[in-house]
């Protein structure tokens, strides 16, 4: 098993997880586009409330805390620790470099650079779910896994998170510059005015 930093800065571990691969059920992704979230001291983070569905998120780092959105499709992120703190890594986009022709089974046939392009579309693809919650990621036989950190760190933009409605302005979504893979910007209807 690796070895990884067990305290890590959320924003840190949010970059450095650009250019990364993720493996889930036969398909892998080059991931291309993530979202910190900073736990209790972020009002935008499942676990800025304590709850039974944010719980995994205050365990040990490199953990798989998956979630349901819209109460259709599946978030995959990446609990960064320290422990307690409930720090996390939402992983927003990928591009499918391993098992092309099962990813595009689960999305319907859609174009290439859109197979694992947004959150839902992303844990579709890898065929992620509730059942791999808690998966520790740095376990190269684990049905879901991280690879190795990029050799060559790509070039990075960043920009405020997607859809949500508080720390809205917070430029911690992160992702590879002009990849085709990453998703559009949407700001949540409910956010305050964004800042001329």
């Amino acid at each position: 098993m690796r070895s990884e930093p067990t305290t890590v800065d959320v924003v840190e571990a949010a970059r450095s997880l650009l250019g990364r691969h993720l493996a889930g059920h036969g398909v892998t992704v080059r991931i291309t586009e993530v979202e910190a979230y900073g736990g209790q001291s972020d009002p935008a983070s499942h676990a800025y409330t304590r709850t039974a569905r944010s719980e995994i998120m205050y365990g040990p780092p490199w953990r798989l805390y998956v979630y349901r959105s819209y109460g259709i499709h599946h978030c995959a992120n990446v609990v960064t620790g320290p422990t307690e703190q409930g720090a996390a890594v939402l992983v927003r986009s990928g591009e499918v470099i391993e098992g092309h022709a099962r990813a595009r089974a689960r999305r319907g046939g859609v174009p290439e650079a859109r197979l694992a392009r947004g959150p839902g579309n992303l844990a579709q693809a890898l065929g992620i779910s509730l059942a791999d919650k808690g998966t520790d990621l740095l376990d190269p036989a684990a049905a879901v896994h991280l690879g190795e950190p990029a050799t060559s760190p790509p070039r990075i933009a960043a920009g405020p998170r997607v859809g949500v409605s508080k720390a809205a302005d917070v430029p911690w979504r992160f992702w590879i510059t002009d990849d085709p893979t990453v998703s559009a910007y949407r700001r949540s209807p409910r956010a305050p005015a964004a800042p001329r």
